[in-house]
């Protein structure tokens, strides 16, 4: 079974190179020995372990939402829309790792493959995927490509989101809500 949406999360969010340890190679991490969920169901927006990525995401959880889509795009055989738009979810996850480290190019390489994938989907499987307006993505990816926003910091804090919107919901499913 999946890992549904619970509203709690770890102590801290992974940054390479930051003060926290790896969450699963280190003993004193926060997921460390913990099995991953196993997948059950192909991926949609209604999926927990897609509905926890969003959460842990909005929460400036980056390093851990990579880690719960990442686990459906590879159950989605990383090929087709449905894996175009986890790989664009996974990279604007990989940009918000970017912004934590300082590494402003890392923020808009991933970006700008988020936007890529965006399109891809877009391109195989219409604007809509997963609930997401990808027209909305693409947009949103490209401006974070060309203007990557600064850590808000502090470094040292255990989790800070770096984005100023989130993957919320609306009436049209899961789209860019400003915060």
């Amino acid at each position: 079974m999946s890992a549904k949406p619970t509203g709690q999360f770890p102590p801290y969010t992974y940054v390479p190179g930051g003060p926290w340890p790896h969450p699963t190679r280190s003993p004193e991490g926060h997921s460390y020995g913990r099995a991953a969920a196993p997948i059950a169901t192909a991926p949609d927006a209604r999926s927990s372990q897609f509905l926890r990525g969003v959460e842990l995401f909005d929460a400036g959880y980056y390093w851990e939402a990579h880690e719960a889509w990442e686990g459906l795009w590879h159950a989605e055989g990383r090929r087709g829309a449905t894996a175009d738009v986890l790989r664009g979810l996974i990279k604007l996850a990989a940009a918000g790792i970017k912004v934590r480290e300082g590494r402003e190019q890392g923020v808009r390489t991933h970006a700008r493959r988020a936007a890529e994938s965006f399109a891809a989907a877009r391109q195989q499987g219409g604007a809509p995927q997963l609930g997401l307006d990808l027209e909305c993505w693409i947009q949103r990816a490209c401006a974070l490509a060309e203007d990557p926003p600064a850590d808000p910091g502090p470094r040292h804090a255990p989790v800070t989101p770096v984005f100023a919107f989130r993957i919320g919901e609306s009436r049209r499913g899961l789209e860019a809500v400003e915060t």
